[in-house]
Parts: structure tokens; C-alpha cells; sequence
């Protein structure tokens, strides 16, 4: 496969990844709540054998205390982070939290998706720092 750009941050991964989004919209819809796509995802990720973690706790340290975390919907290949939504709209938040994940973690690339009314929609982030 040619790829298009020269310029993406992990594409043939994240072409899996957004592959595999669509076909999970394509077969459920709209409908449902954000753990049964999440479940879906899982579910797709290991039959076309993409190793993934869900639910990943990344903690949040002061001056050596730990003072709470976050949970990553999926860590994939250990190399993107992905953060799915069920709505219509990306905000502001929601592009916040995965940059915040991001530095975190030190990843240079997540992907949000957003299931919504108007079909699967999603955005790449990228960790500039």
C-alpha cells in the first residue's frame, strides 16, 4: 500500500485503528453506550490481532505522592492512545484530555472518536512536546 502522506505520525497503525472504528459504527450505529462500543473495539482489535490495552491507569504524582490518574480507554501497541465518545460534538475538553494524556505518557499520537448521530467521526492529536 502507497501511502498518501509522508508527513503522519504512525500511519499504517492508526489507518488500522480508524478501520476498525468504522466497522464497529458500521455494525452497531448509533444507539448504544460508550462501553459497548468500547467492548466492540476490543473485540475487533483481537480478531485482526492488534495488541491493545484497556483502561490503562497512568497515575499522577506530586513530589513523589500519588494524587490520583487516568485511564486511557485503550493504549494500542503501546504507541497511540485511544479515547472514544459517544455524542455529536468534539469540545474543547475532550481535546484537552487527550493532550493531557498524551504528555503524560509521553506519546506522540491519540486518536479520538466520536460516535455520533451524524456517523463516526474522529480526530488525530498530536504531542508536540
Amino acid at each position: 500500500m502507497e501511502l498518501k502522506r509522508k508527513d503522519l505520525i504512525l500511519p499504517e497503525l492508526s489507518y488500522k485503528i480508524i478501520g476498525v472504528l468504522f466497522d464497529v459504527f458500521n455494525y452497531l450505529g448509533y444507539e448504544y453506550r460508550e462501553k459497548y462500543y468500547q467492548r466492540a473495539i476490543a473485540k475487533a482489535f483481537k480478531e485482526i490481532r492488534v495488541n491493545f490495552k484497556e483502561q490503562v491507569y497512568s497515575p499522577i504524582e506530586y513530589k513523589g505522592e500519588n494524587i490520583g490518574g487516568y485511564f486511557f480507554d485503550f493504549l494500542v501497541e503501546n504507541k497511540i492512545i485511544l479515547e472514544i465518545k459517544r455524542g455529536d460534538n468534539f469540545s474543547t475538553n475532550d481535546i484537552s484530555q487527550i493532550l493531557s494524556y498524551l504528555k503524560k505518557s509521553k506519546l506522540q499520537l491519540g486518536i479520538l472518536a466520536r460516535f455520533s448521530s451524524k456517523g463516526l467521526k474522529y480526530r488525530r492529536i498530536v504531542n508536540i512536546n
